[in-house]
């Protein structure tokens, strides 16, 4: 098949209808970058050039231009190259036009490094217009010419063409290697085409590439996340089959898939899977596995995936521990979760208000003011300061506890620490005043909270409804309050527990 079908199949004549130099004047006015590199590096050649920064490697291309006669493309190739190892994109291409406009004559390589720039850079349509360049010059292009067309296309999802390029890349006689493979099942799997994905991991296999575990973990990670979890295992099955070993990439995808879907028994067969073989897990999975062990109430398995963490020289940041004192204290467990919190001390990691407040908050709901108290005095003794949720808690502890003066006082000091009350915080007394049936002062209070600025929400006003309707007070209060709900069209309103109050009483 000849070359100009394969440019036909490609659209690429419609890019190569501009001259090659209208597009690098494109680049001309992007702001080139300068910024100076630490990573030293190397030009390939008769000597080396050890450059400590871009800066240094653009001096030596001015000195380059001004001799006579002026140096090969090979020469500025070695430099150009450098610099695309500094990731200085624009600049590469800028230093072509300007060797161009000289007279010095693109060779294969010099326009395989264009065509890999642009790319870099996002602009697929320029490294097209360069391969469309190359083949009019009459250079023939390499697989890895192709190849980084294909990924900048998988890179700008453009999979429907990256598939095209494919295609006729092989129809033309350009055998792909296991890279250009496994770079169209990243893309496929990016998008989300894992059906095609699959078809394209047997299109391997009949073509004689066996894939490899980049190719079997990148679609993997593709049905797990599109929730085929069991079609997932099949494949791990067949890895093991043909002798491919799973790694840390495999089993993270697998973990990942099962948690979000609650699988908690598969995730343990494949956590002790992970032992057996003496692979360890990422921080990132271990704690997507705490958090699924915990959300799920199994607590226990979540302290045993810590212990596993530390085993594996991987020590848990302060999230992660929150969540796990938090999961002890939903569970009523406040002194394994207090010995968590000295874990934590222990090995550097300070506690902060998060992990604070799930203890006031347990000690709060059984009723362990005392404890509650002392641990929100220690935070602040530590210089950890409390946020508006733990005032909100201990509020609304006090309140329960008919001890409304009280969390007015606290009310009062979180406003000497410049946190205004919330409208949690104003719902929390409303309900204290109402639990006490002193709808005077909860009418005050929810006043008070308009004055601020503060909305009330659903839960306001059912309390409100709720405390007018347990004191049966449906007078003139009661009218008045009903003429602000009526104004206060916006909010949504529990009709059905006010028709139950009003009729009941």
């Amino acid at each position: 098949m000849s070359m100009h079908y394969f440019l036909i199949k490609f659209s690429i004549i419609s890019y190569c209808r501009r001259h090659f130099c209208f597009h690098f004047a494109d680049f001309q006015d992007m702001g080139l970058s300068k910024k100076p590199m630490s990573m030293p590096v190397r030009g390939k050649g008769k000597r080396d050039h050890r450059f400590d920064n871009v800066d240094h490697a653009l001096i030596l291309f001015n000195k380059m231009i001004e001799k006579y006669p002026m140096p090969s493309i090979v020469e500025f190739n070695k430099l150009l190259g450098a610099i695309v190892k500094m990731k200085h994109y624009l600049i590469v291409v800028s230093k072509y036009r300007r060797i161009e406009l000289l007279g010095v004559s693109h060779d294969v390589y010099s326009m395989s490094i264009l065509i890999n720039c642009f790319c870099q850079l996002g602009r697929i349509d320029f490294g097209l217009s360069v391969l469309g360049k190359m083949l009019k010059l009459g250079f023939e292009p390499s697989a890895v010419t192709f190849s980084t067309l294909i990924n900048g296309l998988c890179n700008q999802n453009k999979i429907s063409e990256a598939v095209s390029m494919f295609d006729g890349m092989t129809e033309s006689g350009y055998q792909p290697n296991l890279i250009v493979y496994n770079i169209m099942l990243k893309g496929l799997c990016k998008t989300g085409n894992t059906g095609r994905a699959v078809r394209f991991l047997r299109l391997m296999e009949s073509r004689g590439y066996e894939p490899d575990i980049v190719a079997y973990s990148t679609i993997l990670d593709c049905l797990c996340k599109n929730g085929l979890l069991q079609e997932a295992l099949n494949l791990l099955s067949e890895m093991k089959v043909k002798g491919i070993r799973p790694n840390v990439v495999t089993y993270s995808c697998l973990i990942h898939g099962m948690c979000n879907s609650g699988q908690q028994e598969e995730v343990t067969r494949l956590l002790n899977e992970t032992v057996d073989n003496n692979i360890s897990l990422d921080i990132v999975t271990y704690n997507i596995l705490i958090g699924a062990f915990c959300k799920e109430g199994k607590v226990s398995k979540a302290v045993e995936t810590v212990d596993l963490m530390r085993k594996q020289g991987i020590e848990p940041d302060v999230v992660r521990y929150n969540t796990l004192v938090d999961a002890l204290c939903k569970e009523g467990m406040v002194s394994e979760a207090e010995g968590f919190v000295d874990a934590m001390i222990k090995r550097g990691i300070e506690p902060n208000v998060v992990t604070h407040n799930a203890l006031i908050n347990r000690h709060c709901l059984q009723n362990e003011m005392d404890k509650a108290r002392r641990v929100f005095n220690l935070m602040i003794e530590k210089g950890c300061a409390p946020d508006i949720v733990t005032y909100n808690i201990l509020v609304d502890a006090h309140c329960k506890q008919g001890m409304v003066f009280e969390a007015k006082d606290i009310v009062d000091s979180m406003r000497k620490r410049g946190i205004e009350p919330n409208v949690v915080t104003y719902s929390v007394l409303v309900n204290g005043h109402c639990l006490q049936n002193e709808m005077d002062k909860a009418r005050r209070v929810f006043s008070l909270m308009i004055e601020k600025g503060c909305a009330p929400n659903i839960v306001t006003y059912n309390t409100m409804i709720n405390g007018y309707c347990k004191a049966k007070r449906l007078g003139e209060q009661w009218n008045s309050f009903m003429k602000y709900l009526k104004r206060d069209q916006s909010r949504i309103l529990s009709h059905t527990t006010l028709l139950r109050k009003v009729c009941f009483s």
